[in-house]
């Protein structure tokens, strides 16, 4: 699904225009992504829980050439599905 059909499909269950329901979700993903920024985690009970984890700077291999290349620190954001959410679609 793409965020186009995730837009229809809001804007179809809430009773919203397509615009309002692209504001909606810009919104709720804004956000959480600021939530993630600030303080490194966001939980939806029901839904699940996003973290922010930090994976170390390593050195990797460029495959094409052979070269060795170091790939910085950076972070990275986990989801861990909740219970209700994996029980739904595991039915």
């Amino acid at each position: 699904m793409k965020k186009n059909d995730l837009v229809n499909v809001i804007a179809e269950k809430a009773g919203l225009s397509k615009i309002d329901a692209r504001k909606a979700l810009d919104a709720v993903v804004n956000s959480i992504a600021d939530v993630l920024v600030t303080e490194n985690k966001f939980a939806l009970a029901g839904f699940g829980t996003f973290t922010v984890s930090e994976k170390a700077a390593r050195q990797g291999i460029n495959p094409r050439t052979k070269e060795v290349i170091n790939i910085p620190a950076r972070k990275t954001v986990k989801f861990k599905a909740g219970v209700e959410l994996t029980s739904r679609v595991n039915e």
